[in-house]
């Protein structure tokens, strides 16, 4: 996206802001949250505003609830400054004004779960420990994680095994960490094998804990994936799901994914916890592609 095009964008929907806080035409009260989904923002839907620095991640809970009308937010770490008690103090503060909460931190940059190296992932699952304990003072309930491999995917049942075996280890030690603080440790299908549902879900059953689970994406699959199937798959373990979306057109209607039907298999799972969207297009601007994700979603209510 060119950045007259982002800076357009974010000046219009300023320019709207004294529109949508006069009384009788507040946001916040003409959308009713969803009765059997909460909605949560997934902070990534604006990370070219936050990378373009015309906002940071302090201002994230006041734009999710101004802007949008939306309580739950899912932060995520690479858009954050360096991790100190002074900032988390700071972001806590920032919830509290704008009456947000966390919901999860989608952790990346913290190593290969499932190295070959027992010293590397071992590593990997200490790194994530910070993130458990920052989530716990914000009030989240879970830290997203990747079930990355290291040098290269592995191919073939052999090896695929082999690498979740070295994933459980690894995992039962971080939920172990995590336990502790109450908070879940979740798993996004977010590309090469943790893309693959089977492998993802074979993981889930050979570490068997209660604060493990998966984060099911709609669209982190490869284009010859059956979606729906994957989606189904991942639901039963789901303690979050993502709501990632590309375009919707004039009856709002997302052009890139079925949602009535993906929907449809998160309300047939008998999940009752945050929908997160994820706003991934280039056609509308961040904030107009959240406001029609925002807008589909109420018809869940």
């Amino acid at each position: 996206m060119r950045q007259d095009r982002l800076c357009n964008g974010y000046t219009i929907f300023m320019q709207r802001r004294s529109l949508l806080t006069l009384p009788g035409l507040s946001f916040l009260s003409a959308q009713a949250q969803s009765k059997k989904f909460k909605i949560s923002l997934a902070e990534w839907s604006l990370h070219k505003a936050i990378q373009s620095r015309l906002i940071t991640n302090l201002d994230f809970p006041r734009i999710a609830r101004e802007q949008f009308g939306i309580e739950g937010l899912e932060y995520v770490n690479q858009l954050w400054q360096a991790p100190i008690a002074d900032y988390v103090r700071r972001l806590k503060a920032a919830q509290t004004s704008t009456n947000t909460r966390c919901v999860l931190i989608m952790c990346d940059g913290e190593g290969f779960m499932g190295h070959p190296d027992k010293a590397q992932r071992m590593t990997a699952s200490a790194n994530h420990y910070k993130w458990v304990d920052i989530t716990a003072e914000l009030g989240g309930h879970s830290i997203r994680t990747n079930m990355y491999p290291g040098p290269k995917q592995p191919e073939g049942t052999a090896e695929i095994a082999r690498f979740v075996d070295r994933c459980a280890e690894s995992f039962t030690d971080l939920c172990g960490y995590a336990k502790k603080a109450g908070i879940n440790v979740i798993i996004e299908n977010h590309g090469g094998v943790s893309s693959q549902p089977e492998v993802v879900v074979s993981l889930m059953k050979k570490v068997n804990l209660p604060n493990f689970g998966t984060l099911p994406d709609f669209g982190n699959f490869p284009k010859e994936a059956d979606k729906y199937d994957a989606v189904k798959k991942l639901m039963p373990h789901a303690k979050g799901v993502s709501f990632k979306c590309f375009d919707f057109d004039a009856t709002n209607r997302e052009t890139t994914i079925d949602m009535d039907k993906m929907m449809g298999i998160v309300d047939a799972a008998g999940y009752q916890g945050y929908v997160g969207i994820e706003y991934e297009g280039t056609r509308l601007t961040e904030f107009e592609g959240i406001q029609a994700a925002k807008r589909y979603l109420a018809k869940w209510s």
